[in-house]
């Protein structure tokens, strides 16, 4: 865990030349904890990083080899959940009553996993002491707003470079208890597609293809079929659509001491090659 105040909230590494209609997004990788926040939590640090998708932008890094940016939140996901509408909050965590605007029920909302989470992937609560909306506005504006107007930049970018975008969003799957009882077989990566609805046909099945040669099991929407981010950009016919890649955690990391295994360089090699292959597949599918 890093302890920082003062840190850009989002950060984009941008290939020398963007040759590729391609974006990769890591909105839950983010581990600069503001030391307010963390001083105000019961919950110790290593528990408060659980709902982390730890080193998932690392694991993606190599995108701007391969001619395509990658956009990430600095920003931990329990602290401010960008993948999600700005305003999906419970109202049992402020003191005040919420504006008549605010989203208060959904299943994301009774899980505590709103905008403003309530609990860690473990079901452990973040915070002793009820909120004030005013203050939830002030983090909103500080750090949810400003990641989604830079990906919206640079989607408006993408489109008008290549005429069509692929955004790729990144995760890395948790392993509850109530997971291991509902899935207890989970692959090694989830691709979320909305059901179909949010990637164009001719993207996703060559990424599925991909990582199968390369060794992996791969399943479709069941139980992540794309959160806010994959459902509110991909929309094909605009020509932008929107992926999200889930990984399985056993696979690179250990959950308990949030450290990697000695399967993460060879994951990362081979999301590289993931990577290289949507970067072409995209590029050439273009120029027919």
């Amino acid at each position: 865990m890093k302890r920082k105040n003062a840190v850009d909230p989002v950060e984009v590494l941008r290939p020398a030349t963007w040759s590729r209609p391609v974006i990769f997004s890591s909105p839950h990788s983010g581990a600069c904890y503001p030391d307010q926040f963390v001083d105000q939590s019961p919950l110790d640090p290593l528990t408060l990083r659980q709902s982390e998708d730890f080193k998932v932008d690392e694991l993606f890094s190599s995108a701007p080899n391969f001619g395509a940016p990658i956009i990430k939140a600095t920003f931990p996901r329990a602290f401010c959940d960008v993948n999600r509408n700005a305003y999906e909050l419970d109202p049992a965590m402020f003191l005040d009553p919420l504006p008549d605007y605010v989203i208060t029920s959904n299943s994301r909302i009774a899980a505590g996993l709103g905008t403003i989470p309530k609990i860690v992937s473990q079901g452990n609560q973040i915070y002793s002491e009820k909120l004030l909306y005013k203050n939830i506005v002030q983090r909103l504006n500080a750090f949810y707003f400003p990641f989604h107007q830079i990906l919206d930049n640079l989607i408006e970018e993408g489109v008008r470079k290549f005429g069509n975008i692929l955004l790729i969003d990144c995760h890395s799957m948790p392993l509850p208890a109530q997971s291991r009882i509902t899935h207890p077989a989970l692959p090694d990566f989830i691709l979320g597609d909305r059901f179909g609805q949010s990637v164009h046909p001719d993207h996703s099945a060559p990424i599925s293809n991909k990582l199968t040669s390369l060794g992996y099991s791969v399943r479709y929407n069941t139980p992540y079929a794309g959160g806010f981010i994959t459902q509110h950009y991909g929309k094909p016919s605009t020509g932008v659509s929107a992926l999200q890649i889930e990984i399985n955690r056993r696979l690179y990391m250990d959950p308990l001491t949030m450290t990697t295994t000695d399967g993460f360089h060879p994951l990362k090699d081979h999301l590289g090659e993931l990577i290289e292959s949507i970067s072409t597949m995209i590029f050439e599918r273009k120029k027919r």
